[in-house]
Formats: structure tokens, C-alpha cells, sequence
């Protein structure tokens, strides 16, 4: 389960048996939600936010928060996916220390 990134408590990572469309899962205590990043050609066009079946959402700050991360860092976000799971790469995880407005 690589994170990819940590902000204030959050965590935003993949799961190693994931599929497609591409897409991270934001977990804080307990909590999950996930973001689904919608790419025509080859740029970020959509970002859905969801539920992820049998877990507790996200709360309305930590959910801000994994919008923030998701909109800010998209594309990494896609070039991460990409290297991990199509090209079989170690993907970095990277401390957020600084408020994303």
C-alpha cells in the first residue's frame, strides 16, 4: 500500500491490487474517501470525489483537505500511478508541511 503523500494526518496512497480508472484513496483515523482522477488526453480533465463501500467517509475538513491535496498534485498523482503500476516502480512518499489555500 504505497502512500504517496501525507498532509496534516491524512494520508493519500494507492492500494497494490488496485484497477483502473486511476484513481487514490484519503484516509484519516478510521475515515476513507477516494478520488477518482479522469485523464483525456493525457491531461487531468476531472477530478471525482466518492465513498468507498463498507468504509466511513471522510469529515467535512479532512475531506477539504483530500480535495486540496488531489486538485494540487494531480498530476504527479497520475505520473505516481503510472510509474507503479504500469511501469513497476518504487513511487516516493512526500511530507505536505505546508497549508495548501
Amino acid at each position: 500500500m504505497p502512500v504517496l503523500y501525507r498532509y496534516f494526518g491524512l494520508l493519500i496512497l494507492v492500494y497494490s491490487n488496485e484497477h483502473e480508472p486511476i484513481h487514490v484513496h484519503g484516509r484519516y483515523q478510521g475515515a476513507e474517501s477516494k478520488a477518482e482522477l479522469i485523464v483525456v488526453d493525457g491531461k487531468v480533465e476531472e477530478i471525482r470525489i466518492g465513498r468507498v463501500p463498507g468504509r466511513k467517509p471522510l469529515g467535512p475538513a479532512q475531506l477539504r483537505d483530500f480535495q486540496l491535496v488531489v486538485e494540487q498534485y494531480a498530476e504527479e498523482i497520475v505520473q505516481k500511478w503510472i510509474d507503479y503500476f504500469i511501469l513497476h516502480r518504487q513511487v516516493s512518499s512526500e511530507n505536505i508541511t505546508r497549508r495548501i489555500r
